[in-house]
């Protein structure tokens, strides 16, 4: 029997201010819901507008549970469809990414579509004389998902036809996003190579929350960043340049004081950062000529602005991370209550030197990949947590660290680096937008108070 479905009272009762019920990781009712609701109704990333440059270039990916695909249309324009016939269902596109031409073809009947999305031809047509078919859903073409929006070539979709509008959902939460772009002295970037794809055996918010923990690294890492740091230090006796690699390893290792100094800012909506007054990126070599360019293109002052940011993890809710100072782009992709595909890409900034984004491609290779030394240390974890959450002892997740009652919601705050105020922020906006679309919820935000006191 059902415990959670349209059972507003059951669902709010499984959020606290300073604590989450175990069942908001582990029921696979409550992932269903979440599919079906939170996915729904908040923006999702889709790609990135470099994936496809051309016309009929397209690329594919899921919003929670649903198939869903963007193509660029022969105008330069980016249409984001259901990955669905509207004939028989069946997926068009089975590829992560390609080029499909001047049109779609479903593979099994033929049915073809523009690649807006339009229908093209249907084979064998004066089959449906007289049938009525001009009156139904399938000569539509492909079925656009509720709406979508392109910020600076970052593709984002909601899957609800209506609902809280882009720049309202993601606010001053977007200046992550803009960083890392007038990071390059075009203010462009491109995303380049395959991501890393790695299977997790956990909850996808496990790996949400993750990003703004800052009191696991030292813990969780020491085995391999410490071990990375041991033999740097002894070799160093030997002489010569700091690797690239060390530099990438040992801001993992800093004290509990360093990561609560460094600080975390909280938006609305459940997005937020680590890293507001300095960061684990904060300290690499310089590379040659990259000021200069930096200088060149956005004068001195504006140049010492951007590059003097160095956010740590920017949780877009509800499942991307951005790391602005090194290009990478983390989603975190839910299959099942204890599933996430996780996938990490690197950018290039256009303009910029090669080595900058040699560290990226290191960074990613050391850090996220299935072969890495440190994802695994947080897999283990995840996977530990995944099972202990079965255990009978106590039903009930902490996040009350650094926590003042009465801490207001849905406000834009700092708080200190080692503060659990963004795991309780993204629970704040992961009960919201659950509510949302349920019959007793409302996606004004007044209405969906009154109806959540």
């Amino acid at each position: 029997m059902p415990r959670y479905a349209n059972n507003i009272a059951a669902l709010k009762a499984l959020i606290q201010p300073e604590r989450v019920h175990r069942d908001v990781y582990t029921d696979p009712e409550i992932f269903r819901l979440e599919m079906r609701h939170l996915f729904a109704n908040t923006w999702v990333y889709v790609g990135h507008a470099s994936q496809i440059p051309n016309p009929g270039d397209y690329l594919t990916t899921d919003i929670g549970d649903q198939p869903v695909m963007a193509s660029r249309h022969t105008d330069g324009s980016i249409h984001v469809f259901y990955n669905r016939c509207p004939h028989k269902g069946v997926k068009i596109a089975s590829e992560t990414c390609g080029n499909t031409g001047k049109f779609f073809r479903c593979p099994y009947h033929a049915w073809s579509f523009k690649t807006n999305g339009s229908l093209l031809a249907i084979p064998l047509k004066k089959g449906y004389d007289g049938t009525g078919l001009e009156e139904t859903e399938a000569v539509r073409g492909l079925s656009p998902v509720g709406a979508t929006h392109i910020y600076r070539d970052f593709i984002f979709a909601r899957l609800a036809k209506t609902g809280v509008d882009f720049e309202t959902f993601f606010g001053e939460s977007l200046s992550s996003i803009d960083n890392m772009i007038d990071r390059s002295p075009e203010g462009k970037l491109v995303l380049e190579g395959a991501p890393l794809r790695y299977m997790h055996p956990c909850n996808w918010k496990m790996l949400v929350e993750n990003q703004t923990d800052t009191c696991h690294p030292m813990v969780a890492h020491e085995s391999s960043a410490g071990t990375a740091i041991s033999v740097w230090e002894r070799e160093q006796a030997k002489g010569g340049p700091k690797p690239m690699a060390v530099e990438v390893y040992a801001p993992f290792m800093a004290p509990y004081d360093f990561f609560d100094k460094m600080g975390l800012r909280v938006w609305p909506n459940g997005h937020g950062h680590t890293g507001v007054t300095t960061s684990i990126h904060a300290d690499y070599s310089a590379v040659p000529g990259y000021f200069e360019k930096m200088v060149e293109a956005y004068g001195e002052e504006r140049a010492r602005e951007i590059l003097g940011e160095n956010r740590h993890n920017t949780i877009y809710f509800p499942n991307i991370m951005v790391k602005g100072p090194i290009q990478t782009l983390r989603v975190f992709k839910p299959i099942a209550a204890d599933k996430t595909l996780v996938e990490s890409y690197t950018f290039r900034l256009v303009g910029a030197p090669d080595l900058l984004f040699e560290r990226t491609l290191m960074y990613n290779r050391l850090i996220n990949a299935p072969t890495s030394i440190v994802g695994h240390d947080d897999l283990e974890m995840y996977e530990r947590a995944q099972i202990g959450l079965h255990a009978n002892g106590y039903e009930w997740v902490n996040v009350q660290r650094l926590y003042e009652p009465g801490e207001p919601e849905d406000v834009t705050a700092i708080a200190g680096g080692t503060s659990e105020r963004q795991m309780r922020n993204q629970f704040s906006a992961w009960i919201k937008y659950m509510l949302m679309s349920m019959p007793e919820g409302n996606a004004d935000d007044s209405k969906f108070h009154e109806a959540a006191e």
